[in-house]
């Protein structure tokens, strides 16, 4: 390889700068986000009103709704991110590497970093799922469209039609075990334990319950 490639080859592109309208946009919609949930955490979710987030924020009414279409995406903005996490982290998993491991890794990775998409969310904002019936409602709603994903993922990966029996099967077998400890997080968080704890907790139950599912699903999805 010539010096020439060599320096070719470590020139990074810078990315692309984000527009000013763009990027307000991000500002108030990050702006509307932080008010609601301020609102949300001081008086309850089923009690605020997207009028009350609108004046708080400074905001027409309809401005929020153009954002957030639903009250409970104003709660859960990281939905998206949600329902990706295990479809990502089987596309993206090591050579030779099965779905499983991939996801077992994963999530020990997301358990050592006390991350929000594994349930660590702190205590006020477990009192606030836990307090809500719509919020409870919806979040089961997000690992049923999480699953979903992971069993597109699972049917890309092996080669089957996505909507085979096979896919879907192993996609409910290891939402069920992430939805489970994801449960779990919460619980123990609203006991008052701090992460560490949790952490320390949920990481020999985690590998029990992956443990589970070995004899069926060890080599499944090999990348």
């Amino acid at each position: 390889m010539t010096p020439a490639a060599i320096r070719s080859e470590a020139v990074v592109p810078p990315p692309a700068p984000v527009g000013l309208r763009e990027s307000k946009k991000q500002e108030t919609r990050q702006l509307i986000s932080d008010v609601a949930t301020g609102l949300f955490l001081a008086q309850g979710f089923e009690r605020t009103t997207i009028a009350e987030i609108a004046a708080a924020a400074r905001v027409a009414k309809k401005t929020v709704t153009n954002y957030f279409p639903r009250k409970e995406d104003l709660a859960l903005d990281h939905q998206d991110v949600f329902v990706a996490s295990l479809a990502a982290t089987v596309t993206g998993r090591q050579p030779g590497e099965p779905a499983l491991s991939a996801l077992r890794r994963a999530f020990a990775d997301a358990v050592a970093e006390a991350d929000p998409v594994a349930g660590f969310t702190g205590p006020d904002f477990a009192r606030m799922i836990a307090g809500s019936p719509t919020l409870s409602a919806r979040l089961r709603d997000l690992h049923d469209l999480r699953e979903a994903a992971l069993a597109d993922a699972l049917a890309d990966a092996t080669g089957a039609p996505r909507g085979d029996v096979i896919p879907r099967t192993a996609a409910a077998l290891l939402g069920a075990v992430h939805r489970t400890l994801f449960q779990r997080i919460q619980e123990l968080t609203l006991t008052g334990q701090d992460n560490a704890r949790i952490s320390a907790t949920v990481t020999a139950e985690a590998d029990s319950a992956f443990g589970l599912l070995e004899p069926s699903l060890a080599a499944y999805a090999a990348a």
